[in-house]
């Protein structure tokens, strides 16, 4: 079988910050880097963070630092965070933040000329450097201006599909690619996953079609851990109406420039739920107490909250947030300067993912590293807004500076690729085209995206968590004998049939840590556990990992435990 090869120190998997900046570190300390996307480039997930990139600058609020923003992280994760990359993700932020700006990023700015900064929820001071809402924009385009310039190669509309290992060791990438289905082969001595969340195993989500759990479940088979899977971020304020956006995001920055939440009655509930921080509680909270007033008839006529910032004055709301009131007018008909939006809950945002070591994003599979959305830990139990583009900066760097020295470690071109696994790999993408009864995926698609909505949501509860897995299990079955007609070429069907295996595994794995788990903490709401449970679950991280037989294991570890000096930070008056 022949296959097109090329060959780098690193190969990076995903575009979007985290992949562009790991791999712009890479290169910097002399790696020769491939960078794989799945889409174009350009058009990753990171565009969507609108509101800002959470980092200590003290520009706006003198008092602020980065003890402040670790002891905000932490008590945002509900302390089920990794205490490391908390803390290196709150010290490092700021010179990320200002490295952004030397390469050509024009943030906002305030009257003596410094970049300026918003509030945003769950954060003590003003910290979220921003460009309107369109900041996740200006980071990609300022990234890829660095990294185009610094001798990466881009491989664009390329989808991975198996990790190839030496043994233990990472050894290279087989996937095809989009447009003509023909096979390539990237042998590597380190592979960086930057490939984001897992959305679309739901139904409702401000997710676009990439997100299929596509490096979660890449390091899953290749036998690393993942951890805190239960722990998924549903954005309290998604677009309700018309059907055809329902799910699509309204940035946070909306309630961060003083934007307020109403039920039809026209009562302000937040005051109910958080009459400290009200609309600048954390995404959590909020998203629980939409999700309650809808449940208990309260809720706009399309099945929402209120969401207005009209009070704000049309110029103020234009300069603002442009994106938010082209989008609904657009979209919706509906100027935001004049009228309220209907917002309701939407999956966001996975928190947990692999397993990665704090200074090198390295993960328990040697020559595999990972940042970003994909990999767990920072933001422990619930991200803050604005955590996610730092976090992207801070351990993307850290990722391609791991990748780099180890790849630099391991001698000449040593690694080699088994023939079999090559095969095997050909033979598994092959089989839809060769099934003559196999189930569409469409059809499978489409039923694990309502089982997941209406068993693993944002409440959830023994019976229903045990039903979304017995249901998982009749969907894998099904899953495992699909049907495709036509060629490989330009073949959307077939591509689904790739992706439905990645979310399949996501999901189980979402749903197993959600069952374990007897307690509500964070992004994590259990009905039939509504309080917190430090003893037992405060002090563990749920691990999920794959056993001989190829099975998914589900277990715990304990927390790694947090330095005096820190803990004096989190246990202090830093709130």
């Amino acid at each position: 079988m022949e296959i097109e090869t090329h060959t780098h120190d690193v190969i990076v998997i995903g575009a979007g910050g985290a992949g562009l900046r790991a791999a712009i570190e890479a290169s910097a300390r002399g790696a020769s880097v491939g960078l794989v996307c799945k889409s174009l480039l350009g058009k990753a997930h990171t565009v969507m963070a609108e509101g800002g990139v959470a980092a200590a600058l003290a520009n706006v609020d003198v008092k602020d630092d980065w003890k402040t923003h670790f002891h905000d992280t932490m008590h945002g994760g509900k302390m089920l965070n990794n205490w490391r990359m908390a803390q290196l993700h709150a010290q490092e932020a700021p010179d990320r933040v200002k490295e952004l700006e030397h390469w050509g990023a024009l943030f906002d700015r305030t009257k003596d000329g410094k970049i300026m900064q918003r509030a945003f929820g769950g954060h003590t001071w003003k910290r979220l450097a921003h460009v309107g809402d369109r900041t996740g924009l200006e980071m990609i385009r300022t990234l890829q201006d660095k990294g185009i310039h610094s001798g990466i190669d881009v491989y664009m509309e390329c989808t991975i599909t198996h990790l190839l290992k030496d043994g233990e060791r990472i050894s290279g990438a087989f996937g095809y690619w989009r447009e003509s289905g023909r096979f390539v082969l990237f042998k590597t001595k380190a592979i960086i996953l930057a490939t984001g969340g897992v959305g679309k195993s739901y139904k409702v989500t401000s997710n676009s079609w990439e997100y299929t759990g596509d490096g979660q479940s890449l390091a899953y088979e290749a036998g690393a851990d993942l951890i805190d899977m239960e722990f998924v971020q549903f954005h309290p304020t998604g677009m309700v109406w018309p059907p055809s956006v329902r799910g699509i995001l309204v940035t946070e920055a909306v309630r961060g420039e003083g934007g307020i939440l109403t039920n039809r009655n026209g009562e302000r509930f937040m005051e109910k739920y958080d009459p400290e921080r009200m609309e600048l509680s954390t995404r959590d909270v909020v998203a629980r107490s939409i999700y309650t007033e809808v449940m208990e008839g309260r809720g706009s006529p399309h099945g929402g909250a209120f969401l207005n910032i009209a009070h704000r004055g049309a110029e103020y709301v234009k300069k603002k947030l442009p994106s938010m009131y082209h989008q609904f007018m657009e979209f919706a008909l509906i100027d935001i300067t004049k009228e309220p939006m209907e917002v309701f809950p939407t999956t966001h945002y996975i928190i947990g993912g692999v397993r990665v070591d704090a200074d090198t994003a390295g993960t328990t599979v040697p020559g595999l590293f990972a940042a970003g959305e994909v990999a767990g830990g920072m933001h422990g139990a619930n991200r803050l807004g604005g955590n996610s583009l730092s976090d992207l900066l801070v351990f993307g760097m850290r990722a391609g500076m791991g990748a780099a020295q180890y790849a630099n470690e391991v001698k000449g071109n040593a690694l080699k690729i088994d023939d079999k696994d090559l095969e095997l790999a050909a033979e598994e993408m092959l089989r839809p085209f060769e099934s003559a009864e196999g189930e569409n995926p469409y059809t499978i698609h489409q039923d694990l995206q309502e089982a997941m909505g209406k068993f693993v949501g944002v409440f959830r509860t023994k019976e229903n968590l045990q039903e979304g897995l017995d249901e998982l299990q009749v969907l894998k079955e099904r899953a495992s004998d699909l049907k495709i007609e036509g060629s490989r070429m330009f073949n959307p069907g077939w591509h689904l049939c790739k992706d439905l295996k990645s979310m399949l595994i996501v999901s189980e794995a979402i749903a197993k840590c959600a069952l374990q788990r007897e307690e509500s903490r964070g992004a994590h709401s259990r009905v039939d556990f509504p309080k917190y449970n430090d003893e037992v679950w405060g002090k563990v991280n749920s691990v999920i990992s794959q056993n001989s037989n190829g099975e998914m294991h589900l277990g715990t570890s304990p927390l790694p435990q947090m330095p005096e000096d820190l803990r004096k930070i989190v246990d202090g008056g830093y709130k």
